[in-house]
């Protein structure tokens, strides 16, 4: 306990505080690196976020510290902090457990800038922040379906509520077909078609996810588990 205080101690003196001592702290999902808020710490809130593994910020408006989601519940599992380059802010990787805003959305940064499609945005070949974002906008439209909301089809039918209301039989049985022309497509087609494949044996395993009430971030808890951890390890422990 006295080590750890020590070496927070020493980070802090480091760091480039604001004129209210405080630093930025960038809040990220491990699995999905969706960006999912933003809050300031002090030495104190970084101290108790490094002890005690969940995120904790000093509260401006209150000025005391807060640990996120100590009232609701939405709290904030610590994988890892980062200091940037000018030591004036801080990335903290952290696994959600329910939505991170207030307003009940997965990340604060749920509004787009008008103007400012991802097609206006510079890309290249890797992933992005975007991707994950994309998948979680899949979810959100399979759970809008699960609620009746939102139904596509002109008579108002939806092919999401149909799999959710045929229950676990049929959809194991997508997933079942979905991977079975996944393994096809791997074998012997193109790059495209794996890709393809991919999207639909994903989207098929998120409307299980949603059949039995999980999200995205129970999956993101199992692989931000994993890290660090021998893949042969991890199998034979199973």
């Amino acid at each position: 306990m006295l080590r750890a205080m020590l070496d927070v101690a020493t980070l802090w003196s480091r760091l480039k505080t604001d004129a209210a001592g405080l630093v930025a702290a960038v809040v990220q999902d491990p699995g999905s690196g969706q960006v999912l808020m933003v809050g300031h710490m002090n030495e104190a809130a970084l101290t108790a976020t490094l002890q005690n593994r969940r995120v904790t910020f000093w509260s401006r408006s209150r000025e005391t510290l807060w640990e996120k989601g100590e009232s609701s519940g939405n709290t904030l599992r610590l994988v890892d902090v980062r200091v940037d380059c000018d030591a004036d802010a801080l990335l903290v990787t952290a696994v959600p457990h329910g939505p991170t805003c207030h307003t009940g959305a997965t990340s604060c940064f749920f509004r787009r800038v008008e103007g400012s499609d991802a097609s206006d945005l510079p890309s290249d070949d890797g992933p992005t922040a975007a991707d994950a974002v994309t998948l979680q906008r899949v979810f959100e439209v399979i759970l809008e379906r699960k609620a009746g909301k939102g139904m596509t089809n002109r008579e108002g039918k939806s092919y999401v509520r149909s799999l959710l209301d045929a229950g676990a039989d049929k959809i194991g049985r997508k997933i079942d077909e979905e991977a079975a022309e996944l393994t096809a497509a791997i074998a012997s087609e193109s790059d495209e078609r794996v890709a393809s494949e991919t999207a639909d044996l994903m989207f098929h395993a998120m409307v299980g996810l949603a059949h039995r009430g999980l999200g995205l971030d129970a999956v993101a808890r199992v692989f931000a588990a994993r890290f660090g951890t021998s893949g042969v390890d991890e199998k034979n422990a199973r």
